[in-house]
């Protein structure tokens, strides 16, 4: 028996839930030695790209065209993200035996907190207001799928509106699993399990 498809409001709800708990288990190892700190920063990075990359391509657009002010409310998420972006560079760069690392990663968990805070608060209560439940449901399905194509590296000069960002995603996404694969970087809390 097939379950009932969530919409896209639940399926968000869902990640930030996952990403609470991710930056709960970071803060909790904090002194462990640099090679879990990398990986454990690897995986706080591909899971906030992946779920800004399902964002940017259904949860904005949605937004511009059924919130009022959806576009202002849209822009300013979507810097949000620029600016998580440039700070993922940034530490994906940074030696995790470094002050300027566990700085990197506290800022980006805490700006990210806000983040999913405002989002949750502002944002999905005005799309279940706006949206059918069908249609949040069809935009479950697709944001699901979003995830499972996209990147899962920083990318701060890529395009973050459709149509570009619909378009060069997957192929970016591709790339960024190759590299992963032949690095054996972790890109999820299971690839943590047993290292």
């Amino acid at each position: 028996m097939n379950k009932p498809q969530r919409d896209m409001i639940d399926v968000l709800v869902a990640d930030h839930r996952e990403l609470r708990q991710l930056f709960t288990q970071v803060e909790r190892d904090k002194g462990q030695p640099a090679k879990r700190r990398r990986q454990l920063a690897d995986v706080v990075i591909a899971e906030l790209v992946r779920h800004e990359a399902a964002e940017g391509r259904y949860l904005y657009p949605t937004a511009r065209r059924v919130i009022p002010n959806g576009d202002t409310l849209a822009d300013q998420e979507l810097s949000e993200h620029a600016e998580a972006e440039k700070t993922m560079k940034q530490l994906q760069r940074a030696k995790p035996s470094t002050p300027e690392f566990e700085r990197l990663l506290d800022s980006l968990m805490q700006r990210t907190r806000e983040h999913l805070r405002q989002e949750e608060s502002e944002v999905f209560p005005k799309l279940r207001e706006a949206c059918s439940k069908e249609e949040l449901r069809e935009l479950g399905r697709k944001v699901e799928v979003a995830k499972a194509a996209a990147p899962t590296r920083p990318h701060p000069h890529a395009p973050d509106k459709p149509p570009l960002n619909k378009l060069l995603g997957p192929g970016t996404g591709i790339v960024d699993k190759v590299r992963d694969l032949l690095t054996r970087r972790p890109t999820s809390r299971n690839d943590l399990k047993g290292k």
